[in-house]
């Protein structure tokens, strides 16, 4: 059994020396706290060169020496300095209430948190981007990395899947927009141009922003889930230890499928939502459909048509993306996989907006009004 941990307190000049000499852990400083009590107060050389071995609560007693009586301390090998080193970071004082923040600085700190947060975020967004196009061109150059049948199945779940909850919901749009605009403009006996109103709000914004709404909501957060789960119980780290890349099986499929499905969930959401509003002003103001169809035709140029495609396509990619890079940077727990599948949606919706803002800008500019 070793022997217990011990001092012997010498005076050299005009000071102390204490030479500490055994294991100083807890199982054998036994009355050691006690005696060092008695030391003097000031002018102390702790020599710990005899120390066998140290643990925390040795370091803390020759911390709290060190601490509280100016000592000086000699003879100690490297790991007890950094054992020493970590007990002194250690002794902080604990705060029992948070310091008192004036609400003004409060919210500029969560402000400037949220938008350091934010450039994070649409930085690793533009690298994810750059590693997607990577993956893109290795299978373009190696068609046998395709995968047709995760393709294909992506297809039904984003667009076949989708198709019934997207036409309810750009049916009752397009109602809702028949029977509002109809009252506003019954104000001025201009009924029938209810019918413009209809066609060119579905056509050229409501059915392709309502659609990429849905779409976020429906198959971006089933992408970040998925690939969260995956991303926690180690599959994807699996997957790249036997030589698959993530990027080319897991999140090309479902970039490309969300690509290719909302140009044509859009084209059908917009044609739904004329339907719906076209059965309304049938009903409601006595137009019959020959006559909705006619003044649709003359109403809705076919650049409309073309900025639903072109604005589908970029949405489509935003979304896949936003939801799988998300779903890709899940650590830590299960918790983690519902705080990002939240982001991604919330991440798809804006950047839609933002997008969609940009797109009426540019197309004003380049003469599609």
């Amino acid at each position: 059994m070793s022997p217990a941990a011990d001092f012997q307190q010498e005076s050299e000049d005009d000071k102390t020396v204490v030479r500490f000499s055994g294991p100083m852990t807890l199982a054998r400083i036994e009355n050691l706290p006690e005696r060092l009590e008695g030391l003097p107060q000031d002018h102390l050389v702790l020599d710990l060169s005899d120390v066998q071995r140290m643990d925390t609560v040795g370091a803390w007693l020759i911390h709290r020496l060190v601490r509280d009586r100016g000592a000086k301390v000699v003879g100690a090998n490297d790991e007890q300095c950094e054992l020493l080193e970590q007990v002194g970071k250690a002794d902080q004082p604990v705060k029992i209430r948070p310091d008192k923040t004036l609400p003004l600085f409060r919210v500029l700190d969560q402000m400037g948190a949220a938008t350091a947060v934010a450039g994070r975020t649409m930085l690793g967004l533009l690298g994810f981007f750059g590693a997607l196009l990577i993956a893109t061109w290795n299978v373009f150059r190696y068609p046998r990395r395709f995968r047709f049948a995760a393709v294909v199945q992506r297809f039904e779940v984003v667009g076949v899947n989708a198709l019934g909850i997207v036409g309810l919901m750009s049916f009752l749009v397009g109602i809702v927009i028949a029977q509002q605009g109809a009252v506003q403009l019954s104000q001025f006996g201009a009924e029938v141009f209810t019918i413009n109103l209809i066609g060119r709000s579905s056509v050229k914004e409501l059915g392709v922003l309502m659609t990429a709404i849905m779409v976020a909501g429906r198959s971006g957060s089933a992408f970040a889930a998925q690939l969260g789960s995956m991303k926690l119980t180690e599959e994807i780290d699996a997957m790249r230890t036997i030589g698959v890349s993530p990027m080319e099986a897991l999140v090309f499929p479902r970039a490309l499928a969300t690509t290719i499905m909302m140009p044509l969930l859009g084209f059908y959401a917009a044609l739904l939502s004329m339907v719906g509003g076209g059965i309304f002003v049938w009903i409601d103001l006595d137009i019959p459909p020959i006559t909705f169809i006619q003044r649709t035709r003359e109403v809705v140029p076919i650049t409309d048509v073309w900025q639903l495609l072109i604005k589908a396509v970029v949405f489509g990619g935003i979304i896949a993306m936003a939801g799988c890079f998300q779903g890709l940077q899940v650590e830590g727990n299960a918790e983690q996989v519902g705080l990002r599948t939240t982001a991604a949606v919330v991440q798809s919706i804006f950047l839609v907006i933002v997008l969609d803002a940009v797109f009426a800008v540019f197309f004003t500019a380049i003469g599609w009004p």
